[in-house]
Parts: C-alpha cells; sequence; structure tokens
C-alpha cells in the first residue's frame, strides 16, 4: 500500500490535488483526495484490519488560515534553505473552506509576511474598509458611540474564500492536503511523544457493525505534528489536559463566546461597500456579554452576524433566539427588507486572549492558530494572528528538523513577536465586562484610550462558561418572537442554508458522558438549557414510550460550532469528530 501512495503523491508535481478540482478549489470532494487512492488500495474484509500508516515530515491538522500559513512557511524555508520537507494537512471539511467561518473584516500584517505580493495573485481580498461606526441599541434606538476600531487599511473579505486560496497556493509550493479526513486521535510513541494523527473509521454504522462501505482509519504520522484545529479544537483539548500545558504557564482557562452569522444579499440602494457597523446593547441584557456586526462585501453582500458571550447566566437564553430578534431593531431591519439570505452558519470563538494561552508546545509537536486561542478581542480580528502563529510555528519546526533545535524555540519566537505585544496591550478589555455592560465600557475606555493597555495589572476572568449558568428557578423564561420569514426565520430553515450534512448511519459525534445526566440534572434544574444553546437544533426533549421527557440528539443537524463542549452545565457532551466530509458546505462564509 505504502509503495502505491509514494507513486499517487508525486510530491514534485504538486500531488495533493494537481489542479483536478471542482471550480479551482482545492480538495473539492472525491478529487485528489487521500480517498481516492486508498480506495483503490483496500478493501473491506470480515476480519480486523491493522491501520495503515503513511510518513510526512510535518503533520498539519486543519486547513484553516494558520494550518496553512504554516503549511506554505514551511515549504518557502524549504525554497530558500534548499532542504526538503514533506508537509501534509490533513482537513475534516469535504473540501478547503468548508467548514471556514468568521465576520471578517481582515488585516493583512500576517499575509503581507506570508505573500507579499497577495495582490498580483489575485487573493479573494477586495473590498477595502469604507467607513467605521459603532452603535449602542436600545429597543428603538441606536446611538452613535466613539469607534474603538481602528480599520483603515483593513478589507471586508470571506474567509472561506480566502482560505481556498490559501490551499491552491500551498498546493503550488508542493504542499499535500487530504480533505474529507477527520483526524479522530492522537498518536503516541512508548515514550508519551506525539507521532502523528490518525482518522477515523468510514463506513460504520450506528450500531457500531460495519458497512459494505468500510474503510479503516489512517495513521498520518509526523516527525512534527502541528495542531490548527480551530477553536476548541477536539485533539487540542485532550493534548492541553495531557500535557498540563495551562498548568505550565499558570494560564487561566479559556473562555468563549457564540458567533453567528447569515450572508445577505441586500438591495442595492442599501449597499456601501466596506461599510463596518458594530453593535452592543439591545436585545442582550446589561450582564451579558455581546454584540453585532455589519459588514458589507462586494456583489450586494452583506455579512450579519450576532456574538453572545457563553459566560450568560440565564438558561433560557437562546443566542439563535437573540440573533433572530436582533434583525428587527428598526435599524437593522430597514437594511435588510427586500433581500436575500445566502448563507447561514455558527462557530464558537476563544475570547480569553492574552491570559488565557497554555504553553502551545508539547512533546512531537506544537498548537497554533485558534487551538492555542490568539484572538484579539477588542479587535474582533484573530485571522492575522492565527496565520503568524502558524508561520513562527513553521520557523521553530524547519529549524528543529534540520538544526536539531527544539519546538520549544516556538513559544521564544510567540513572545518576541507582535501577537505578543498585540494581545498584552488588549488583556484586560474582556474581562472587565465581567462587571456588566456598563462597567465593562467605562474600564475598557479608560484602558484604550488613557492607558493604552498599559495598566500595571492584569484583569482575570470570571469562572469558566459552563460554571455560569444559573439554574432555572433564579430566571424567567424569555419569549422570542416567531419568525416572519422576512428578516427572521426558524432553525430548519437556516440550517438548509449552511449545506450542513452528515452520513446519517453513523455513530453519533456528540456523546453523553453520562447518559442519564440530560433528564437528571439539565432538564429539571437548568430547563434544558442545550435545547436553547445549539443553534442548530441538535439537542431537543422528546416523550419517550411512558410519556417522560428523553433527550433525542439531532446529530446530522451539527454545525460544528463547539457550543455543546463547551456550555453543558455539566460538561456531559463531548464532541467528537464524525466521518471526514461532514458538517456544513460554506462557500462565502
Amino acid at each position: 500500500m505504502l509503495s502505491l501512495l509514494s507513486k499517487s503523491f508525486d510530491r514534485s508535481s504538486n500531488s495533493a490535488f494537481s489542479g483536478k478540482t471542482l471550480g479551482g478549489f482545492p480538495g473539492s470532494r472525491g478529487l485528489g483526495s487521500l480517498g481516492r487512492v486508498l480506495g483503490g488500495c483496500r478493501g473491506f474484509s470480515g476480519e480486523a484490519e491493522e491501520r495503515e500508516s503513511i510518513d510526512y515530515d510535518v503533520v498539519v491538522v486543519g486547513a484553516g488560515p494558520a494550518g496553512l500559513s504554516a503549511a506554505i512557511r514551511l515549504k518557502q524555508l524549504c525554497q530558500e534553505k534548499g532542504r526538503d520537507l514533506s508537509v501534509c494537512v490533513v482537513e475534516k471539511g469535504a473540501e478547503v473552506g468548508a467548514h471556514i467561518l468568521s465576520g471578517n473584516v481582515f488585516e493583512t500584517r500576517a499575509l503581507d509576511e506570508l505573500i507579499p505580493d497577495w495582490k498580483n495573485q489575485q487573493a479573494p481580498i477586495e473590498v477595502p474598509v469604507s467607513s467605521d461606526k459603532f452603535l449602542y441599541l436600545t429597543k428603538d434606538r441606536a446611538i452613535s458611540l466613539p469607534c474603538p476600531f481602528d480599520n483603515k487599511g483593513n478589507y471586508v473579505i470571506s474567509l472561506s474564500q480566502l482560505t481556498r486560496w490559501m490551499g491552491v497556493r500551498a498546493e503550488e509550493h508542493g504542499v499535500e492536503i487530504y480533505p474529507g479526513f477527520a483526524a479522530s486521535e492522537v498518536l503516541y510513541d512508548n515514550n508519551d511523544v506525539v507521532t502523528g494523527v490518525g482518522t477515523n473509521d468510514m463506513g460504520i454504522s450506528k450500531d457500531g457493525t460495519k458497512k459494505d462501505n468500510f474503510q479503516p482509519g489512517v495513521g498520518v504520522k509526523g516527525r512534527i505534528t502541528l495542531l490548527a484545529e480551530g477553536c476548541r479544537g477536539s485533539l487540542s483539548e485532550k493534548i492541553i489536559r495531557k500535557y498540563k500545558l495551562r498548568e505550565k504557564v499558570h494560564a487561566q482557562h479559556q473562555t468563549y463566546a457564540l458567533g453567528i452569522k447569515e450572508v445577505w444579499e441586500i438591495d442595492e440602494s442599501n449597499h456601501k461597500p466596506g461599510s463596518v457597523v458594530h453593535t452592543i446593547g439591545w436585545p442582550l441584557d446589561q450582564r451579558t456579554y455581546g454584540g453585532s456586526f455589519l459588514y458589507h462585501m462586494k456583489d450586494n453582500q452583506v455579512s450579519v452576524g450576532f456574538v453572545v458571550a457563553l459566560n450568560y447566566r440565564n438558561p433560557y437564553l437562546n443566542p439563535y433566539g437573540e440573533f433572530q430578534k436582533f434583525k428587527h431593531h428598526p435599524a437593522i431591519k430597514r437594511l435588510l427588507e427586500g433581500g436575500e439570505v445566502i448563507q447561514y452558519g455558527a462557530r464558537s470563538l476563544n475570547e480569553g486572549g492574552f491570559q488565557s494561552i497554555p504553553y502551545p508546545v508539547f512533546p512531537g509537536g506544537a498548537m497554533i492558530g485558534c487551538s492555542a486561542g490568539f484572538l484579539n478581542v477588542p479587535k474582533i480580528k484573530g485571522t492575522h494572528t492565527a496565520m503568524k502563529s502558524g508561520m513562527l510555528a513553521a520557523e521553530a519546526a524547519f529549524s528543529a528538523l534540520h538544526e536539531g533545535t527544539s519546538m520549544d524555540v516556538y513559544w521564544d519566537l510567540l513572545r518576541k513577536s507582535w501577537i505578543w505585544e498585540e494581545l498584552h496591550l488588549a488583556r484586560n478589555y474582556r474581562p472587565a465586562f465581567e462587571y456588566g455592560l456598563v462597567p465593562g465600557l467605562a474600564i475598557s475606555g479608560l484602558e484604550h484610550y488613557l492607558f493604552k493597555g498599559r495598566l500595571p495589572f492584569t484583569l482575570k476572568h470570571g469562572e469558566p462558561d459552563h460554571k455560569a449558568t444559573d439554574e432555572a428557578k433564579l430566571h424567567s423564561p424569555i419569549e422570542y418572537p416567531r419568525p416572519d420569514n422576512v428578516v427572521s426565520f426558524d432553525v430548519p430553515t437556516s440550517l438548509h442554508r449552511s449545506n450542513t450534512n452528515h452520513e446519517h448511519d453513523q455513530p453519533a459525534h456528540l456523546r453523553l458522558k453520562d447518559s442519564t445526566v440530560p433528564e437528571r440534572v439539565n432538564l429539571p434544574v437548568y430547563a434544558a438549557p442545550e435545547s436553547r444553546f445549539c443553534p442548530a437544533r441538535v439537542y431537543e426533549y422528546v416523550p419517550n414510550d411512558e410519556g417522560r421527557p428523553k433527550l433525542h440528539i439531532n446529530a446530522q443537524n451539527c454545525l460544528h460550532c463547539k457550543a455543546c463542549d463547551i456550555k453543558d452545565p455539566k460538561q456531559n457532551i463531548e464532541w467528537t469528530v464524525p466521518e471526514g466530509s461532514g458538517g456544513p458546505g460554506y462557500s462565502v462564509m
């Protein structure tokens, strides 16, 4: 088998997809992927099969901005130094960019360093920011506030489109990208050093039996493994716990928010290319951190998003409901009326910032991008920092492989980089809002305008998000208006727009550590919060044969946002990867 692989993947001929892709995008389903190769050299047998493995110098898990930046930078260093490294990227999405969702007002700083002539290479970065507004919303009014953002020189983009473009650039450098293969486990040697990842088996039915199309998972081994899974990466979280990486640098716990987004095509008369608007306030209460964004892209498209911090206290709060309600504000509704939603999606984001960064190096590799948590909360930007972290990790990996240095060099490079300076100056913004909206605005305003991020102390985050949830008896239910199907919609309608899809007959990738907790704790104590914090209606309580409510998991609806893994009050839900290619199919997010 390995000889077949070596013949099929000639690194000198850009083998990963070699132009044989749909629409010019790398990793289109079924073309040039690992599955095509393995499909011809292994078949189903009724006996247990030993996992095959493929060896590389560097294995990158995740084809997002961080992972692709690392892969490209490694190949650039090979060219600069006259060396050769085999670099592999495994991606759980059906194609590169399919699982990528972000605002996104893009700061080009890291890309300028990585690919200085990106304009000449036709990067999908075309709409410069033309205006910046910051609004405080009441139920009927929009009050203009001093804008704390400095987006001059930034661009309004689709991050899923940018990662597709980066995938093509990586392929041109000789990087092998395998979309549609989900890394489900970390591989270790006898000394507990990470040696790569294993992809999950394909063709397993719900009852655990092998189907006719069964294919065992593959070991993708690397001398160095870089985890670029994004926010709350399932393997990254296991690595953090196993090696106690937070404790190593006395990092605080990570705190998160849930971002829900729609892309609209609006009336041309309402469209202002490059216009950027952020809001705070209504419909959220004064104790819940969050807000919205409206970014005018090209072609009369507008990104409309709503972000809710997952340390909210009221278990009756429904982030999806808050988003739909928000769009009925007079200042927002007039923009959207007459328009059409093109796409819908959701994703969690790291908000812990500087004080929540774990030690990013582990035996055999490192974490990059949002797997480690480099989002700049007051900027509402993390793509440029994620990309830079990938580039720095690539430099450390190249040095380790060719000069025998330690991957700990990555930690040193991070602390000497502009990432560290930027996040340190922004460190007190998010925890300031632990005291509520008004105190948070006051403290963060002083920090931003007067002290310029140089207060002689660092604020701490409150309790972890799942512990912040109050018992239901302390709150009243929240009534959300019925969708009007003009600017607001029900969940099934939105899900259809996400293009999410999973093979129905497969083991659920959302697992309960204790199957009794939902009916024994979540329902009676917290009023079933999982039925609300999920933006895809994955979790719902339905009557069993005895007429009693029983939690039903609609895993096929999952958007891979990870909110359940974060917010479940008893941390009883474990998010794991489904079969490769499952999940959303974003194209303009």
